[in-house]
């Protein structure tokens, strides 16, 4: 038996090395779930909060009391025994002693690391929402239909889930899934738009008027506004039951309406994680409202999306680009994950090779358009009418 699942192997041309691998990376697969879900765990107790609040490390049992009297410390200490096992919290071993140096006792504290401070409900760095939104019933429940996706059996996945409504309707229809997507896209705003101002802030000079198309609660029109003073107004362009609950900001102006009917005029066009949700029809029907809402010898459209395997040439790039190249490469497998997500939750919405994206850009009217890199899962594609 032993020969013939060596036999087996060399067939495959696979090394004994890599079964002993996949005897280890199987159980990724099998418990892959058991991550998230004591991830939003840590999240709905707010355990991150509670340490940063603290503002040092704390014990289990400091911990435990400031969860509550209902609070079970031996099953805390199994969460947290997990979390730190993944780097999500760190355990320092803190001791105490008498005056003349003798130890008396040792306990384990917990601090802050770069990831749980990720898992923070509130803070610039926060995910939070992010993940909540993501492990959320609505959002879980179409993954079980993705083999039908591939087999074209029945709707699409998100609306065989949800009796025939599609993302957007339920959210309409359920203002609290509404706002846990809103707060869930501000969370990937915050960083998105910190890597493009730190970037590339130059795409926006000459632009005295920006519309955020699908700007959501605008919070990437509040980050431009205030890091660009010469973008004198923004226009936070959104369906109009996201856009009445937005908040008024000085310098913005929040309006509803349809960006396949019409999309406000303004010096440049700015989409974020918009055109993914779409399909090649839909998305050069898009941009060419951007383009007719657009001067015609100025104006330009700029657009952030995930560019599945991009490849820039570092040679012409200077340092700083090199190193949002170099971040943008790590995160290639998460433009990957995207477009199963888009699979899942979307009828048509896809991300796109550079080759792809030139495409529709082409169908839609553009002669002409640039990519740049960014310190996010994101790129920036800058495309120009003339």
């Amino acid at each position: 038996m032993g020969e013939l699942k060596k036999d087996h192997l060399i067939t495959w041309g696979v090394s004994e090395e890599e079964e002993e691998r996949a005897k280890v990376d199987i159980w990724k697969y099998i418990f892959g779930f058991v991550e998230l879900a004591v991830v939003k765990c840590a999240i709905e107790l707010g355990l991150a909060d509670i340490i940063e609040n603290h503002g040092r490390p704390m014990t289990l049992l400091e911990l435990s009391s400031a969860l509550g009297s209902s609070c079970v410390p031996q099953t805390l200490h199994r969460v947290m025994r997990f979390l730190a096992s993944r780097g999500i919290f760190k355990e320092i071993i803190t001791t105490t002693g008498d005056g003349d140096g003798d130890v008396q006792s040792t306990a384990i504290c917990y601090s802050q690391t770069p990831l749980s401070l990720r898992l923070m409900t509130t803070g610039e760095k926060s995910m939070a929402a992010f993940i909540l939104m993501e492990i959320s019933q609505p959002m879980l429940a179409p993954w079980h239909g993705l083999s039908a996706r591939v087999m074209a059996k029945g709707a699409p996945p998100f609306e065989a889930a949800h009796d025939g409504e599609d993302v957007w309707s339920y959210a309409e229809a359920n203002p609290a899934h509404c706002l846990l997507i809103e707060e869930a896209m501000a969370c990937d705003t915050r960083v998105a738009v910190s890597a493009i101002i730190d970037g590339c802030s130059d795409v926006f000079d000459g632009v005295s008027t920006l519309v955020d198309v699908g700007g959501g609660n605008g919070t990437a029109l509040r980050m431009l506004v205030k890091a660009c003073p010469w973008i004198r107004k923004g226009i936070n362009f959104d369906l109009p039951h996201v856009v009445s609950a937005a908040e008024e900001f000085e310098g913005i102006k929040h309006v509803g309406g349809d960006m396949f009917d019409l999309v406000p005029k303004a010096d440049a066009v700015f989409l974020k994680w918009v055109l993914h949700d779409w399909g090649d029809e839909e998305c050069i029907r898009i941009l060419k409202k951007c383009r007719e809402a657009i001067p015609k010898d100025k104006g330009k459209v700029i657009i952030v999306e995930a560019v599945i395997g991009n490849k820039l040439d570092r040679q012409k790039e200077d340092d700083n680009k090199k190193n949002n190249y170099n971040l943008s490469n790590k995160l290639k497998d998460v433009g990957l994950a995207l477009d199963m997500v888009m699979m899942a939750h979307t009828r048509t919405g896809k991300e796109r090779t550079s080759e792809e994206w030139a495409f529709v850009l082409r169908e839609a009217g553009f002669c002409r358009h640039i990519l740049r890199p960014i310190a996010a899962v994101q790129s920036v594609i800058v495309a120009f009418p003339t």
